[in-house]
């Protein structure tokens, strides 16, 4: 693998008079701000955990209502009906601490006791209100009454920027379906596509299933939604997703483009820089929990755990499932150019690279004119095929030495990054030019996504 961007920090030279040390004042000073750069992230994320954490409220809530507590002793107002009394007497060390001092740290546990528990209140309430559904099943543009009367409780009830995690602990469990319900669901699926001798005997057969075994598998549901907020996403993502062994480039990938009939600039490394700038800011946002929540009519919110695996997130082969591999912090980007593969370094002095820096990293690598290694121009195709040979050739060609090390920078990285060799792009004037790069975006030539 090819590196875009090199450096050395520390040499030494064994000379017969000594030892010749020379360390690099630069590369010193960029290992500083990386530390800086890491521990303001440590902060950052610890900051909105809690913000996120304590969602509804906010840290400026629970002074609040300390305040409030300490002003009652004073006033000789007991707003906690003797509950500070109690926890005075309750406290350790009781007997060496001063009749004041218990009392403000009365005060403050009950405080926050008192804060602790309307957050989980108002969480319960939002729950309770976002278990409604019939906003659902209304016509677009026509809303009743009931409905518009519960859009504006779950207004009054989601508090002020929320981040990106700060409905998690308030979204209600997913329900279990009745048997009956699914069965019924699952007769109507396939009812266009059966004859009506053949839907004859699928209904037998699942009646016979609804009288023998589905009570049991539906208490084992109904055991497994008290304990996981969402009773079928684990075991969707294991043996749906993961565990399905056919290829995924076109039945799991999806593909999305940015400006259809204006194009900003023709130079591909321009492009290619602001992209990958701005998907930079949008990772770095999305890491430290800032965006704000995805919410349906503006107000409904969504679940959020499937983001945390945008960025930094490989899906590893095996013979039978393939495993999820999500890392943090990742500091590098993998480019596809003719065959090649580089790494390209993403920050410099413990900041992201700009724009016009990325445009020359990726500049170089248009204008490296080297050719690929032996069996490097298409090898990325494997791929692109079924799971299990990819997980073959992974195992016995993959496993140790250059090939190891090179592949596991390219599973390393933030995102991978191909630059194609020929222009792709919307022709008004051809009919089946959005087809074709629809097909580039999905899957290319196989060999180069």
């Amino acid at each position: 693998m090819a590196e875009a961007r090199q450096a050395v920090g520390f040499e030494f030279t064994v000379r017969p008079d000594g030892v010749d040390i020379k360390i690099s004042r630069e590369v010193l000073k960029n290992i500083y701000l990386c530390g800086v750069t890491a521990w303001k992230k440590r902060a950052i994320r610890f900051k909105n955990g809690i913000l996120a954490g304590v969602y509804p409220a906010s840290p400026s809530s629970w002074l609040i209502v300390v305040i409030v507590m300490m002003s009652s002793l004073y006033t000789h107002y007991d707003t906690s009906l003797g509950m500070i009394d109690t926890i005075k007497e309750a406290l350790p060390f009781k007997d060496h601490m001063t009749v004041q001092t218990r009392a403000v740290l009365g005060a403050i546990l009950f405080a926050t006791s008192l804060w602790l528990f309307l957050i989980f209140l108002l969480r319960y309430t939002l729950k309770l209100l976002l278990s409604y559904h019939g906003w659902i099943f209304e016509s677009h543009g026509k809303m009743s009454t009931s409905t518009k009367v519960w859009l504006n409780l779950v207004k009054m009830f989601s508090g002020r920027r929320p981040l990106l995690y700060s409905f998690q602990a308030s979204l209600p469990r997913l329900p279990v379906p009745s048997v009956e319900d699914t069965i019924q669901r699952y007769l109507e699926s396939v009812r266009p596509l059966l004859d009506n001798d053949k839907y004859n005997q699928m209904e037998l057969l699942a009646n016979e299933f609804m009288n023998t075994q589905a009570t049991q598998l539906q208490r084992y549901l109904i055991l497994k939604s008290w304990w996981s907020t969402n009773y079928v996403s684990d075991w969707w993502e294991e043996y749906i997703y993961l565990r399905g062994r056919s290829p995924i480039m076109v039945n799991s990938n999806f593909f999305v483009m940015d400006l259809l009939y204006i194009t900003p600039t023709h130079r591909q490394a321009a492009r290619a820089g602001n992209v990958v700038h701005a998907m930079l800011q949008y990772r770095r946002k999305l890491e430290r929990g800032e965006h704000a929540p995805l919410r349906a009519l503006g107000t409904v919110p969504m679940c959020s755990t499937q983001m945390e695996r945008m960025f930094n997130t490989t899906r590893l082969p095996g013979i039978e499932t393939d495993i999820l591999q999500h890392l943090n912090d990742r500091k590098h980007l993998v480019v596809y150019h003719k065959g090649r593969f580089f790494q390209l370094w993403l920050y410099t002095g413990g900041r992201h690279l700009l724009p016009s820096e990325l445009e020359m990293q990726f500049q170089r690598i248009l204008s490296d004119t080297s050719t690929p290694q032996p069996g490097e121009l298409k090898l990325a195709a494997l791929t692109a095929g079924n799971r299990v040979p990819w997980a073959q050739a992974r195992h016995q060609h993959f496993s140790s030495g250059v090939n190891k090390q090179s592949l596991d920078l390219i599973e390393s990285s933030a995102f991978f990054l191909a630059l194609d060799d020929e222009p792709q792009g919307y022709d008004p004037t051809k009919n089946r030019s959005l087809d074709s790069y629809a097909k580039s975006l999905l899957h290319g030539k196989c060999y180069d996504r």
